[in-house]
């Protein structure tokens, strides 16, 4: 069972981030990841106008979607119910997995097979499965393997990207009866593929998340590669589907575009194995797919950041991570560091209204602002310029606080620091004076100064300020 990974502030990231700087190991993992998929998503753009072009449409698409999100998710729901497919709505984590547990008691499961879903990571799904004893356990390859090792996905497209081939082998070999060690990878995924197919057949209601819902069709989308999708939404008898609000689109024809952005930018694939799209359950006289199919609509704090206006460009991401891939300090740290679902840019600006600015403001202030992400990001999000939004709702007075948690930054002496410097600054008189003091008791100046001298030189006043330069010059 994955682990829930509750963030806390401040504290708790600056930690691990030093220890994940701190480990060689991990660093060099990530650094070759990393530079794998920068490559392998540049080879998929080669033609910079045709990306300049497909990134505008990509944008203007999810941008109408979130224009029209109101009406759009009721025509979504229209469409749904007239082919069959019972939609629900959930406000919270909580009440996703009340609902979830209601459709699962009611056809008496006691098994779940999981797609990959980062939105049923984001509810805690498997934890809550668990606490009702029902099993619910991961297909995907990289989330079966985090699953196995008692961890949390470290990368929302690849679960498992921090671990390598040889812990791999050294936890199948611990974990699976019967497995003896061995670092060749097709081994390696044929021992899970035997584990999970006797599962498959065994499920009673399978689980996936949805990367596009079509509103004018009433159709499901679900990219993938390895087929355990397709098998979790067709094999057992119910299947559920669990997606944020914000994944819907208006129109079939809108789904190419993004398809294209998404599987390029994420895996530098021009397209995925499987491209499934689930419109009704099992109809009278077919031989395969379910007889119930379910759809669980997920806010989770997204109303918060579609009522403002700014901040609505965070619901824009289609989950490709090629914010985390071309990022410098996901690269060095890695997804556990961020302590949230999701990690990277993308859980700077998304977390906040999940789990409440308080408890990840320290992120908005883990970044560079070298701007990598925007140029790299599919659909054009303006990341950095909510990461200073959010950093300034961080710092934010109750005048000013217009999200969960505003202010959760700030403190005491720093805005009494703040507010001395307006004052020097606002008076001539009193800036003339300061300064003077400053320059002449540059030597008292602290040889420690706080996170500045972490890895820097101490700032030291110089012993005359510009205007007595410029007088000793003069006479």
């Amino acid at each position: 069972m994955s682990q829930i990974i509750h963030f806390d502030p401040d504290q708790d990231f600056k930690a691990r981030s030093r220890t994940a700087v701190n480990d060689p190991a991990q660093r060099a993992n990530f650094r070759g990841a990393m530079d794998f998929l920068q490559a392998k998503r540049r080879g998929q753009f080669g033609d910079q106008d045709e990306l300049a072009g497909l990134r505008a449409i990509g944008a203007a698409i999810r941008q109408n979607s979130l224009a029209k999100l109101p009406e759009l998710l009721e025509l979504l729901e229209k469409n749904l119910t007239a082919n069959g497919i019972q939609v629900h709505w959930a406000e919270t984590a909580a009440d996703a997995n009340a609902i979830a547990l209601g459709i699962a008691r009611r056809v008496g499961a006691r098994n779940i097979a999981k797609g990959k879903s980062m939105v049923s990571e984001e509810i805690g799904f498997n934890h809550a499965m668990a606490d009702a004893g029902i099993d619910a356990f991961e297909t995907d390859m990289g989330e079966y393997i985090v699953e196995l090792a008692g961890e949390k996905p470290s990368h929302i497209i690849m679960p498992a990207i921090h671990k390598t081939k040889q812990q791999i082998a050294a936890l199948f070999a611990e974990k699976i009866p019967g497995v003896a060690y061995t670092e060749d990878v097709d081994a390696l995924i044929r021992i899970g593929r035997q584990v999970l197919r006797g599962k498959f057949a065994g499920a009673d209601v399978g689980l996936s998340g949805v990367n596009f819902a079509v509103a004018e069709t009433g159709t499901l989308c679900l990219v993938e590669n390895e087929g355990n999708g397709r098998m979790c939404t067709t094999v057992p008898d119910v299947h559920i589907a669990v997606t944020g609000i914000e994944k819907v689109v208006e129109k079939l024809e809108h789904v190419p575009p993004l398809y294209s952005l998404l599987t390029r930018s994420a895996t530098g694939q021009s397209i995925t194995t499987y491209f499934n799209m689930i419109s009704r359950p099992r109809q009278e006289g077919e031989k395969d797919g379910p007889r119930e199919v379910h759809l669980i609509l997920i806010d989770n704090g997204r109303s918060q950041a579609h009522a403002d206006e700014q901040l609505r460009a965070t619901l824009q991401c289609i989950r490709c991570g090629a914010c985390m891939n071309h990022c410098p300090v996901y690269a060095r740290i890695g997804g556990h560091a961020y302590g949230t679902t999701y990690p990277g840019p993308i859980g700077a600006i998304v977390s906040p209204h999940m789990l409440g600015l308080n408890a990840t403001y320290p992120l908005a202030f883990a970044s560079t602002l070298c701007g990598a992400c925007v140029e790299v990001c599919p659909v054009k999000i303006p990341i950095t310029d909510i990461l200073i939004r959010l950093r300034n709702e961080a710092q934010a007075g109750e005048e000013q606080a217009s999200l969960r948690g505003s202010g959760a930054g700030r403190s005491a002496l720093a805005t009494a620091i703040w507010k001395g410097w307006s004052l020097i600054y606002s008076r001539l008189g009193i800036y003339r004076l300061t300064s003077w003091f400053i320059s002449r008791g540059h030597k008292l100046s602290p040889v420690s100064q706080g996170a500045w001298t972490k890895c820097r030189t101490a700032l030291k006043p110089a012993p005359k300020r510009l205007r007595d330069l410029i007088r000793e010059r003069r006479s």
